[in-house]
Parts: structure tokens; C-alpha cells; sequence
């Protein structure tokens, strides 16, 4: 029996997240999510005007979370940002095939395109932000903290592509090495800073 429309639209991400997970991003529908809910199609409808909308939301979800779990941690926040990559970081990922397949369909909806942007855009201030915590200056002159907070989320995200497309992506050897290459820029700015 479907439940009334007493259900907000974080309980229906919650449910939409099962969804994805259960039925996979192939048979995603607005359908399976109110199923899942126990709720009718109307109420998704009436909290998400399209299936994309919802997919959208999802991944701005995650992303918040993950950079409200991220930020709160001062000590070794950029091993927990590393691990938290890392962990999303797989052949099935469900939460990369999402975003990507998101980024595909912004390249003929503007909505998608904006969104995604915002949400990209949110993601680098909040890598830069937290370089500025770690970091009293730039380990390399000439490149600035907002740059280094582009191209660390620009290399998680490539990392994410390679793993999604090869199913034996050494993902262990990668984000070892990852972070000793952030151990290395932190070495460096520490070196300037005596």
C-alpha cells in the first residue's frame, strides 16, 4: 500500500539511492523509486519534475555528505578525502556511472549541463578551502591553491573514468601512490615554511 504524501524529498534520495543500487542506473525509473518508497508516482513527480532531476539531486547529495563528512575532520582530512575517493573509485561504481552518464546527457540539456557545473564548481571550492587549512602556501609558485583544488578533483575524476572502463584498473597501486603524491606537495610546503 502506498504511503501518504507525508514522505519529504530527502527520505525520497534515501530511497531513490536503494533503487539505483538494486536496479542499476539501466533500470533506474521514477516507477522503481516509488515502489521502493511505498509511495505513488505522483509524490516523486511532485518533489522531481524528471527522472534526470532526481539523478541529479542524488549525485549533489552524495557530494555534499561526502565534503560535510570531509570538512568536519581536521585531523588527516586529506587521507580521509583520499579514502573517500577511493572508495567510490570501481569497475561497478554506481555512484561514477551515475555522474558520468549525468555528464553525457548535459552535452544536449543545458539544466543537466548548469547543475552539474554547480555541483563541480561547489567541489573545487571545497578541496581549496580545505588546502588552504592544510596548507599556509602553495607547495609550487605559481600555481595557486584554487588551481591545486581544480586538479585534484580533475584527477579523482579521472581516476573514477579509468576504473569504471578497465575492470583490472590498479586502484590500490593508484591511490597509494596518490597520496604520496600529496604527502610529497605537503613535504614541499613545509619545506618553504622553515
Amino acid at each position: 500500500m502506498a504511503k501518504p504524501n507525508v514522505v519529504n524529498k530527502e527520505d525520497l534520495i534515501k530511497y531513490a539511492k536503494e533503487c539505483l543500487v538494486d536496479k542499476g542506473i539501466e533500470k533506474f525509473t521514477l516507477r522503481a523509486v516509488a515502489e521502493t518508497a511505498g509511495v505513488t508516482q505522483g509524490t516523486i513527480y511532485y518533489h522531481f519534475r524528471t527522472k534526470e532531476q532526481l539523478l541529479l539531486d542524488i549525485v549533489q547529495n552524495i557530494c555534499e555528505t561526502s565534503w560535510q563528512e570531509i570538512s568536519q575532520r581536521n585531523d588527516h582530512m586529506i587521507d580521509h578525502a583520499i579514502a573517500s575517493a577511493k572508495s567510490r573509485c570501481s569497475y561497478d561504481s554506481h555512484f561514477h556511472k551515475l555522474f558520468f552518464s549525468l555528464v553525457a546527457s548535459s552535452f544536449n540539456n543545458v539544466e543537466i549541463r548548469g547543475k552539474l557545473a554547480e555541483i563541480i564548481i561547489t567541489e573545487n571550492e571545497a578541496l581549496t578551502g580545505n588546502l588552504s587549512n592544510l596548507w599556509t602556501d602553495t607547495p609550487i609558485e605559481g600555481v595557486s591553491l584554487e588551481t591545486w583544488g581544480i586538479l585534484l578533483n580533475a584527477i579523482v575524476d579521472g581516476l573514477a573514468v579509468q576504473a569504471l572502463l578497465q575492470k583490472d584498473f590498479p586502484i590500490e597501486k593508484t591511490y597509494k601512490e596518490f597520496a604520496q603524491l600529496i604527502s610529497g606537495l605537503n613535504n614541499l610546503v613545509r619545506k618553504e615554511d622553515k
